[in-house]
């Protein structure tokens, strides 16, 4: 096994001892102070709740990953095309950058009921509350990065008279991902929480309505197995990203030195 492989493998123990140090004070609290159930039920009921209905809630689970991953592919197209307009054209950023940063500030929580209005109780609401959440760090990467370009790269190429649109396409953009990036990894947990606000206003399925619905039947086991359920699918749609940029960009850990 190679050092990267090592490390990997390293860096994977650590997070599994992580989450059985997290786990056993989880199961040590609950046990030492005798907290009940209805509280906080211990991971051994957490687990058997699971096992009651693993189908049913595997298929919610599903359900919210199609919501986060559209919302948030649409919050990235949206953000991208965004940020390019305002680090383009400075005029867009003084009209609009203000106006982005006033919505950004306004809680989405009082926005769901208004699309519950506009759009019913399909997957709509949720997509576009997933969207809503998510894509103001995405715009704030892009056009930071593209803001960012060394100035010597686009004198030379000014030098060279090439065309913006290839300065864009071979300097500015490549030289944006990496602060692009950061960006997406910021926003993707982001859309899992917009989708599931969505859930809360304005579900019939997703692990959103589950947690409602066991909070409202006092099954707190079933809701936090719902809720270690969407924690497992944040933590795996991070992790791809990380995967993604990794194999897009594999000069930034080098240049980084990022161990």
């Amino acid at each position: 096994m190679g050092a990267r492989g090592r490390g990997s493998a390293s860096a994977a123990g650590w997070s599994a001892l992580g989450l059985a140090v997290a786990v056993g004070a989880w199961a040590l609290a609950a046990s030492a102070f005798e907290i009940p159930e209805i509280i906080l039920p211990a991971p051994a009921d957490v687990v058997a709740a699971f096992q009651r209905i693993p189908g049913y809630l595997l298929a919610q689970a599903a359900i919210t990953l199609g919501e986060t991953a559209l919302g948030f592919a649409l919050s990235v197209c949206c953000g991208v095309v965004i940020g390019v307009v305002i680090a383009a054209w400075r005029v867009a950023e003084l009209m609009f950058y203000p106006l982005l940063v006033a919505f950004n500030a306004v809680p989405k929580v009082a926005l769901a009921p208004l699309l519950v209005v506009w759009m019913g109780f399909g997957q709509q609401p949720k997509v576009v509350m997933a969207l809503l959440v998510c894509f103001f760090p995405i715009v704030l990467s892009v056009a930071g990065g593209l803001t960012s370009t060394p100035p010597e790269l686009v004198e030379l190429a000014k030098s060279l008279d090439t065309p913006r649109w290839q300065t864009f396409v071979k300097i500015r953009f490549p030289g944006a991902l990496p602060q692009i990036f950061v960006g997406l990894k910021v926003a993707m947990p982001l859309a899992s929480i917009g989708a599931v606000i969505g859930e809360f206003s304005a579900g019939d399925a997703g692990l959103g309505f589950v947690i409602v619905q066991a909070g409202g039947s006092a099954d707190t086991a079933l809701a936090f197995a719902a809720i270690g359920l969407l924690g497992i699918m944040s933590v795996g749609l991070f992790y791809a990203l990380v995967l993604a940029e990794r194999l897009l960009l594999p000069w930034v850990r080098e240049t980084a030195a990022i161990r």
